[in-house]
């Protein structure tokens, strides 16, 4: 692989470990370059200039070099903009990069994805409705990793959702009408209510819940999501 220098490019820390003794291997989520690993050296020293500044949820703009499969990070600016975020916003923030991290390919550019992520950071920081921002970002990743069926019509006839009808969401195959084993039931209502991105009805949010949580569990092979068990125990408490 070439060579290359990227410079002032939009990009989120989605994930950091170390690596050797001072370094770091940062999962980078770019909004032209997609998701790719980058190696920050020396990020552990005391004196390093990355030192506060591989923040989680925070935009910046990073420069990076190489050609292998792991590249160098060369320098990162903070641009501020988004509140730091805490409690049950913050563990959400945790569960947007954990999918990205799951379900997006490394190098596979998205940058309308890129500004939706930002999009559900503002909203998080800004104390929106959790299950609204969630949502919204859960099937707009579905929808650009091509996961998502179309929702506004059959797809066992062609015929359009009607909104006072039930249907079935079959994964593999979309919306059909009738009982179908293996799919998930839901209301033409819903169906049209997402087709068209409203995620503000609060009567419907069960069914989006289902639905994206289907769909996510099926793309995931079975994997279990850390950030929704820590959800989970962090609610109980």
């Amino acid at each position: 692989m070439a060579r290359q220098r990227i410079e002032q490019q939009p990009a989120f820390v989605l994930h950091t470990q170390p690596w050797r003794e001072t370094s770091l291997i940062v999962e980078l989520f770019s909004r032209d370059h997609g998701r790719l690993p980058l190696v920050a050296k020396g990020a552990r020293r005391p004196t390093s200039a990355f030192r506060g500044a591989l923040m989680g949820f925070q935009p910046l703009l990073a420069d990076w070099s190489g050609g292998g499969a792991v590249r160098t990070l060369a320098r990162v600016e903070w641009q501020g903009g988004i509140p730091l975020l805490g409690g049950r916003a913050l563990l959400s923030a945790y569960y947007l990069n954990e999918l990205l991290v799951q379900l997006m390919p490394r190098e596979d550019a998205h940058p309308a994805l890129f500004d939706d992520y930002l999009a559900a950071l503002k909203a998080l920081a800004a104390g929106g409705r959790l299950e609204s921002v969630l949502r919204r970002f859960e099937f707009a990743l579905l929808a650009a990793m091509g996961y998502l069926p179309r929702l506004d019509l059959r797809a066992d006839t062609g015929e359009p959702v009607r909104e006072d009808e039930r249907y079935i969401l079959i994964i593999d195959e979309g919306v059909v009408s009738g009982r179908r084993a293996g799919g998930v039931p839901v209301s033409g209502g819903a169906l049209l209510q997402l087709a068209r991105g409203d995620y503000s009805d609060a009567g419907r949010q069960a069914e989006f819940k289902q639905l994206s949580r289907t769909l996510i569990s099926h793309h995931l092979g079975g994997k279990e999501l850390q950030s929704r068990r820590v959800f989970t125990e962090f609610a109980e408490l």
